[in-house]
């Protein structure tokens, strides 16, 4: 199989409910677009969500890079690629292009995956997924920007709280993966973003957090546009790291 029978390609419109005020993209909409493409890729190739719930299996998603040139603008057309770029026994690397509507790439993502028992919570190995033939779509084509980094945050002192309700929750049962994007950027203040746009997003699940549990935010500036945050739930146990670089 070629690679470029390896690559999906899915089409997209920057609505205008999926902006922000100064009509660019917001980063959880992208999020979420660079979610359901891994589905649909996943999917056409046999290794759907729908597919490993049979089987008791589900993806979880274990980090996520996200850097931009510039984000679509309200009624933009654009597009998003998706690869695998590798695959051991217990992870897999899964790569993105965002491409504008003439075809240029305006951004890239790097995502790391699992699967898991549904039953048991424990990863899963990859390798014995249908006879190991989730290597067959391992793709060479290039990705220009680094992989997610190591983060550590040494602030004791909370700058927000949030209590998780109904429309954190997804279909797992747990925080979406994506609503901890959009309240670590609720952490800086709206004249941010009339100033600045974020020029790379890294995010590491660490724990799952449920309805009702309290996360605690704690924010490391690092330099001018940098920041690293730490998030725990109900006081204690880290449940997401994450880095914003603001341009």
């Amino acid at each position: 199989m070629s690679d470029e029978n390896k690559v999906g390609t899915y089409p997209f419109v920057a609505e205008p409910f999926h902006v922000d005020f100064m009509e660019r993209l917001t980063m959880g909409v992208l999020g979420n677009h660079l979610l359901n493409c891994a589905g649909f890729h996943a999917a056409e190739r046999g290794f759907g969500i729908a597919t490993l719930n049979e089987n008791h299996y589900t993806w979880v998603l274990s980090r996520l890079a996200i850097e931009m040139e510039e984000m679509p603008r309200a009624y933009e057309k654009f597009s998003v690629q998706t690869w695998v770029e590798n695959v051991y026994r217990l992870f897999t690397d899964r790569n993105f292009a965002i491409l504008n509507q003439e075809g240029k790439p305006i951004g890239y993502a790097r995502s790391i995956w699992a699967m898991i028992s549904m039953e048991t919570r424990k990863p899963a190995d990859l390798l014995t997924l249908h006879g190991g033939s989730i290597t067959d779509y391992v793709c060479q084509k290039d990705c220009p920007i680094a992989k997610p980094g190591r983060i550590k945050v040494e602030e004791q002192q909370a700058l927000d709280e949030y209590k998780i309700r109904y429309s954190d929750i997804d279909l797992n049962g747990h925080v979406n993966s994506v609503k901890y994007i959009e309240h670590i950027l609720d952490l800086f203040p709206m004249e941010w973003f009339r100033q600045k746009t974020v020029k790379r997003f890294e995010v590491a699940y660490v724990a799952e957090s449920y309805y009702g549990d309290t996360l605690s935010f704690y924010r490391q500036q690092i330099s001018e546009n940098e920041f690293d945050i730490e998030v725990k739930k109900n006081g204690q146990k880290v449940v997401v790291r994450s880095k914003v670089i603001f341009n």
